[in-house]
């Protein structure tokens, strides 16, 4: 089982009263299907897909057969797509963690005046994640409710849970999620400190009480001490976390070989969290090199080894003001680390320091440093994993681009909404470098459902495609009025397409749920899998996702294909960040060029915008002068 989740007798409310996520009418998700994929191929193409479709749908045809298996399993189970869509997503992908599935989030640059003040730092982000943990574990965090389309609804709560509780075994083919959801008295009292590549165990609660702020940063300090002693310094394991997740579960086996390697992997695999301090990293420390160094590190002669990918929360620390969470995905989504990280720079900024009002005098056992055994084979594994690192290290091509002349304020005045109208930006910006449209993936939470995750906005849509043909035609052969009219049903179709997927009513899930069960019946692959459309179809070219925070944070991934992008952005007021990501090996990508085909796209929607506002106000004032019009 890819999934596996001890229980020690609570009763979890995080998705009482909420519907189960349903099993969209079959002909409905075929005919959405068909729409999805005749802009991404060429008409013969599309012709034989279509074929295909019709033949799959036909009255008591496969696709009746598995439709009504897989209502069969929506009345067995809480949720009937999570456990196929979380091997699909995550569990049998075999690439490595770093960059192509952990997103990070980039905190604010730091100031950090000495070395005390890094572990003063560090010291009161523990104290906030243990207050976050608290309020978890107590089931005292406030409801979520949607925001955006639909707004008001609540939310299921069940990721929260995970966040501190997960962690994720690499496997030969598939890997497994482990999420403890124990009762008080079992659950870890320590989290894992990583320091020049060497991990340390921090007991946070001694004789039933958590350590306070002063007691954390003295057991900071001892464990940068213990972790200068070169005599005992022992080779970067975390660096076998960092490679494909086949040879990671190959070097585990190894590993397990020895008693003291069962002993530390227990110890890691058990922790609340895990802590990196890193050294500094020689590089300046701009949005783009901060996303880097949080991505991968800066590889192994950097921190890129001060690392356990498994651990579903990593917090960086580093000496140079390089700070943020490294986060494994499959236990939860991007909200839920948004929300924690905001929570927990809070308590930084805000909070009093309590380190001059304490008065400890306990005296705490040192911090206890995890050993491992090693022999020739090991040491090959880990030369390995730095080299493999390495290569994936200097192939990410990465711009973090803040787009000033607007944000969503802007967008708000044309009555469209920001996310809508971003995607179609992203559409044209594509269009701009290659001239043609792709299959775009753009998650949209199913938390308004029993243990909902995510399923796909497709985003290039029909009505896109119209609207970015006419923004390219430099024969002037479209209107301003033309133009504008195909913007607002470019806009308006990437509305009705999210709402469809928020309420459970998108193909991706849907088709996968489908192909799923003809797996499980041992049935022949059937054709509408197979056929070359699909294959294209779920090559996600443009990966992209809305991460909106409240404070100077941004989150960023790495593309899900080799010859693909990551767009991950973050909507502000009057700016908006955009984290582009492509690998350098594929010549046809590059995270420069689309960022200026974006920023271009970006200033012609506005102007093209703005004329028609203006032409709207002369037409109403009958020849009145004519308003200023804001930016260039």
């Amino acid at each position: 089982m890819p999934i596996s989740e001890k229980a020690a007798g609570t009763t979890d409310r995080s998705h009482q009263g909420l519907p189960k996520v349903p099993v969209p009418p079959l002909k409905q998700t075929l005919d959405m299907y068909l729409k999805c994929v005749e802009p991404l191929v060429k008409e013969e193409q599309f012709k034989k897909t279509k074929a295909i479709v019709e033949k799959f749908g036909t009255p008591r045809g496969v696709g009746e057969v598995l439709q009504k298996k897989l209502l069969e399993r929506r009345d067995k189970t809480t949720n009937w797509v999570y456990e196929y869509w979380l091997e699909d997503m995550y569990l049998n992908n075999r690439l490595a963690l770093p960059v192509n599935s952990s997103p990070v989030m980039v905190f604010p640059k730091q100031t950090f005046r000495d070395h005390k003040d890094v572990l003063r730092f560090a010291a009161r982000l523990i104290r906030g994640v243990l207050e976050y943990k608290a309020l978890i574990d107590a089931r005292a965090l406030p409801l979520d409710f949607a925001r955006g389309q639909l707004a008001g609804t609540p939310l299921c709560m069940e990721q929260y849970y995970r966040l501190f509780t997960s962690y994720r075994y690499p496997g030969l083919k598939t890997d497994m999620l482990k999420v403890q959801m124990s009762s008080a008295s079992s659950a870890p009292e320590h989290m894992i400190v990583a320091c020049k590549n060497q991990f340390f165990m921090l007991d946070v609660v001694a004789n039933n009480k958590q350590l306070d702020e002063t007691e954390i940063l003295t057991q900071l300090e001892k464990i940068v001490k213990m972790s200068e002693n070169a005599e005992e310094r022992l080779p970067p394991f975390g660096i076998l976390t960092s490679d494909g997740r086949t040879e990671w579960a190959q070097a585990r086996e190894a590993l397990l070989k020895e008693q003291t390697n069962r002993d530390t992997l227990a110890l890691i695999e058990s922790c609340i969290c895990i802590v990196c301090l890193d050294e500094p990293s020689g590089l300046e420390p701009t949005d783009t090199n901060r996303a880097l160094l949080m991505l991968h590190g800066g590889g192994h002669d950097k921190s890129g080894a001060n690392r356990w990918y498994d651990k579903s929360m990593q917090f960086v620390v580093g000496v140079d003001g390089v700070c943020g969470v490294v986060c494994e995905h499959s236990p939860f989504e991007g909200i839920v680390l948004v929300q924690c990280s905001e929570y927990v720079m809070k308590y930084i900024i805000q909070s009093p320091s309590n380190m001059a009002k304490s008065f400890s005098s306990r005296v705490l056992p040192p911090p206890k440093r995890l050993l491992w055994k090693c022999n020739p084979q090991i040491q090959t594994l880990l030369a390995a994993s730095a080299e493999r690192l390495q290569r994936l290290v200097n192939n990410l091509d990465m711009d973090v681009f803040t787009f000033k002349d607007y944000g969503k304020e802007f967008i708000k005045k044309q009555k469209m909404s920001p996310d809508a109208f971003i995607q179609v930006a992203l559409q044209l910006a594509f269009y701009k470098c290659r001239g043609r449209l792709v299959s775009t993936y753009e998650s949209a939470s199913t938390r308004r459902f029993q243990e909902g995750r995510v399923d796909n906005i497709r985003s290039a849509t029909t009505e896109v495609l119209a609207f970015v043909k006419s923004m390219a035609d430099e024969r002037g052969t479209f209107t301003d009025a033309e133009k504008m009219k195909q913007l607002r049903d470019a806009v308006n179709a990437q509305t009705n397409y999210t709402i469809a997927a928020i309420t459970g009513m998108a193909i991706d899930n849907h088709l996968l749920g489908l192909l799923k069960i003809a797996n499980e019946l041992k049935m022949e692959k059937p054709e509408i899998f197979c056929d070359e459309t699909y294959l294209i179809s779920n090559q996600f070219i443009l990966s992209t996702s809305q991460v909106p925070t409240t404070l100077d944070m941004f989150c960023c991934y790495g593309p899900v294909v080799p010859n693909g992008y990551g767009v991950c952005y973050n909507p502000q007021s009057n700016h908006i960040i955009f984290c582009v990501s492509s690998f350098w090996k594929h010549t046809e990508t590059s995270s420069a060029v689309f960022v200026k085909a974006l920023n271009e796209g970006l200033l012609e929607i506005r102007d093209l915008c703005n004329r028609s506002g203006a032409t709207k106000l002369a037409d109403c004032s009958q020849g009145a002068a004519q308003p200023h019009k804001s930016g260039k």
